[in-house]
């Protein structure tokens, strides 16, 4: 049985769903808040939506993607380019490896993991940049920006749930 040209459409957006809303992310963290000092301890959102994607689908976003989505969060926050890069294609592999032991935990299992590579992930940015900037970064606003991202992680990934759910029903 031959598929409809919109068919063919729908299924193609839906596969580009979990990367678009990623790089959606990368816009939002991007976006001018006016608020003092915010900038510095804006969670790291993109990393969410890597960490999510890489245990409920990881077909859809694939490792290039991910190298992708870091370049344009590098370049849209003045960071060295191709550090977000490797720290969110270490985070995806480091999550797809593990992806057996997630399926079937409840969240909590999921958010405490997350916790951990989220923390991971940022104290290397702190690294890579502070090595790269030849001047060591105060912690004090890495610190922040790890509980900020701890925090958003429920409301994301119940928004990726849902849209994970939405996409498995019209499938």
């Amino acid at each position: 049985m031959k598929t409809s040209w919109l068919q063919r459409m729908d299924l193609w957006v839906r596969h580009l769903l979990p990367a678009g809303l990623t790089l959606m992310l990368v816009l939002v963290g991007a976006m001018p808040t006016h608020l003092p000092g915010f900038a510095e301890i804006s969670p790291q959102l993109p990393l969410i939506g890597v960490y999510y994607w890489a245990i409920y689908r990881p077909d859809l976003l694939p490792a290039s993607m991910a190298f992708a989505i870091g370049l344009m969060n590098d370049i849209l926050l003045g960071t060295p380019l191709g550090v977000s890069s490797l720290i969110f294609i270490l985070a995806q592999g480091m999550t797809m490896s593990q992806r057996r032991f997630f399926l079937g935990k409840p969240f909590i299992v999921a958010w405490c993991c997350y916790a951990l590579v989220a923390a991971g992930s940022i104290l290397l940015e702190w690294a890579l940049v502070s090595m790269l900037y030849d001047h060591v970064i105060p912690m004090t606003p890495v610190f922040f920006e790890l509980l900020m991202s701890i925090a958003a992680y429920p409301i994301l990934s119940w928004l990726f749930g849902r849209t994970h759910a939405a996409m498995l029903r019209a499938e």
